[in-house]
């Protein structure tokens, strides 16, 4: 059905991700702790979740899907 309306995978990944990106904005600014305290909390989040590794994996996908669409 996204193929019928001209939206590819790569471009609806984007789509999710910059939609986390932007909920995940809206929750840090709308957190009762001080910059500091959250600071630290995400930093600490981020060293137990992997989640740099997984933004690394997201971005070489989405690069390789738009790779694929110029190509094709």
């Amino acid at each position: 059905m996204s193929e019928e309306r001209g939206v590819s995978g790569g471009s609806l990944l984007l789509a999710f991700l910059a939609g986390a990106a932007a909920g995940a904005v809206v929750a840090l600014l709308t957190s009762p702790k001080s910059g500091r305290e959250m600071r630290e909390s995400v930093r600490s989040w981020a060293r137990r979740s992997g989640a740099g590794d997984a933004v690394d994996r997201a971005v070489r996908v989405v690069r390789d899907a738009l790779d694929g669409t110029k190509e094709g």
